[in-house]
């Protein structure tokens, strides 16, 4: 096992929302799906504390809605529309990824068992290394999400949780980062 596919640092990462829509929202069981927004809201804003990139995605805006507001208000940028379910489809997407040059991404959103694996596959398949924070990505179906995170998984991504990119992104208590990201984390 390649042990440097695990270590993250804020100056090799890249945050990628994925397809956290309006209609989407809608299907989601609403516990799971509050969960998962809190910790999307938490990776932005140590992505604004960090200098960590984000970008997001909308799969067939027309059909699905904007992305939640409560995201756009807190990023610069538009979303990148997209009809494939993989992102790296999108030629705008894998432009953006290349021009930003990180090689470490960290994947959230929905649907984990679609979009977001086949992102991850494509991105793996380009010899990215992905990170995915299980409790900030769901799907309308427990056993789907789930099934979404063994493929990225047994495919070479690393699954992860929210707080564990925090603090190894942080590497130390202490820092002005550090207090700012704990008060979110309690």
């Amino acid at each position: 096992m390649e042990i440097q596919r695990f270590l993250i640092k804020p100056e090799d990462a890249l945050v990628v929302i994925i397809d956290v829509q309006e209609k989407l929202v809608k299907v989601m069981e609403e516990k799971i799906f509050k969960k998962t927004l809190r910790n999307i809201v938490m990776l932005i804003e140590l992505c604004k504390l960090c200098q960590i990139p984000v970008v997001f995605t909308e799969q067939y805006p027309k059909g699905l809605g904007q992305t939640l507001n409560g995201i756009t208000s807190m990023l610069n940028g538009k979303a990148i529309e997209k009809i494939s379910f993989s992102s790296v489809d999108e030629e705008k997407f894998i432009t953006k990824i290349k021009e930003l040059d990180r090689k470490k991404i960290i994947l959230t959103g929905m649907e984990t068992h679609v979009c977001v694996w086949q992102t991850a596959l494509d991105l793996l398949l380009r010899d990215y290394h992905i990170f995915v924070p299980d409790d900030a990505v769901c799907s309308r179906r427990k056993e789907e999400w789930k099934t979404g995170l063994e493929l990225i998984k047994n495919a070479g991504g690393v699954i992860t949780c929210t707080e564990t990119l925090i603090f190894q992104i942080l590497k130390k208590a202490g820092t002005d980062e550090f207090k700012k990201m704990l008060e979110l984390v309690k």
